[in-house]
């Protein structure tokens, strides 16, 4: 009977054990995707080339006249060209397969080559769900562990580094030194909008840019992205990229909200929802 009790109370704590490590494993800063994302980011700036000087209204003269337009609009001009780019958003209206989340989103964008890195940070039921989406080397692939250590998706391939690319190119014009890159190919439509392609690694996407009569930029829209709806069935679609609320901060206009729309068969789906996006320059970390 007393060895009976002996069990019961072994199992007992052994449980309790581990439920206690779950929670603090939960809880503990350590993350190894987070480790991850800071030792990519970290290796992407090492090896970023400077970039000297400001930008001039010769360095845009044979830019799209929308385009001009916007860097005047902005007030880039005469400010410093960047190399890189930090942009966060906080608090985000996330939805992904169903499931609707609030999130925290970190990318950093690169000029030298088209080469970016972002970080999804936030919970499902209380427990870490964490992403890295990153396109270096002309390889995109995206990336979701839960509790710090399932890996729920993990896409790679040709689809993915091509639409990893068209998201350095809809980003592009918020880091605009790299509209003025070699690997930028632009086409003027009309007065409010400009058609944009890069190529680099062997890989092209494309994209029109739309601007109000201000000159900010609006809407970026693609057909260079595939539809995911969670349950491992993709399809083309149509993507844009909506940003707004342009605010002025230290002398040049940002846009601080940004949405992600995809314009399905069944109708808009706006999965992507900020409207805090802070952006910073040439960031050392």
């Amino acid at each position: 009977m007393k060895r009976g009790k002996k069990i019961i109370i072994w199992i007992i704590g052994v449980i309790t054990l581990f439920i206690l490590g779950i929670a603090i494993w939960f809880n503990i800063p350590y993350s190894p995707i987070k480790s991850k994302f800071t030792k990519l980011t970290n290796y992407q700036i090492a090896k970023t080339k400077i970039t000297e000087g400001v930008f001039t209204t010769e360095d845009i003269s044979k830019l799209p006249l929308p385009v001009q337009k916007y860097f005047k609009y902005c007030g880039y001009i005469g400010t410093p060209k960047m190399y890189n780019m930090k942009a966060y958003y906080k608090n985000v209206d996330f939805v992904q397969s169903d499931k609707k989340l609030k999130i925290n989103y970190t990318h950093y964008n690169f000029v030298d080559k088209p080469e970016r890195i972002a970080l999804i940070d936030t919970s499902m039921f209380g427990i870490p769900f964490e992403g890295i989406d990153a396109y270096q080397n002309g390889e995109g692939s995206m990336k979701g562990v839960f509790a710090k250590a399932i890996t729920l998706f993990n896409e790679k391939g040709a689809a993915m580094n091509k639409a990893s690319l068209a998201d350095c190119l809809a980003e592009g014009l918020l880091m605009p030194n790299l509209a003025l890159q070699d690997y930028i190919k632009w086409e003027e439509i009309d007065e409010t909008k400009a058609k944009a392609t890069i190529t680099y690694y062997g890989i092209s996407a494309s994209g029109i840019f739309l601007f109000d009569a201000k000159g900010a930029m609006i809407s970026f829209t693609t057909d260079d992205r595939e539809y995911n709806d969670g349950n491992g069935k993709t399809q083309k679609a149509k993507w844009s990229a909506l940003c707004g609320d342009y605010k002025d901060m230290n002398g040049i206009k940002y846009p601080t909200s940004l949405k992600g729309v995809w314009h399905l068969d069944t109708g808009d789906f706006i999965y992507f929802d900020s409207s805090n996006m802070v952006i910073k320059y040439n960031v050392k970390e």
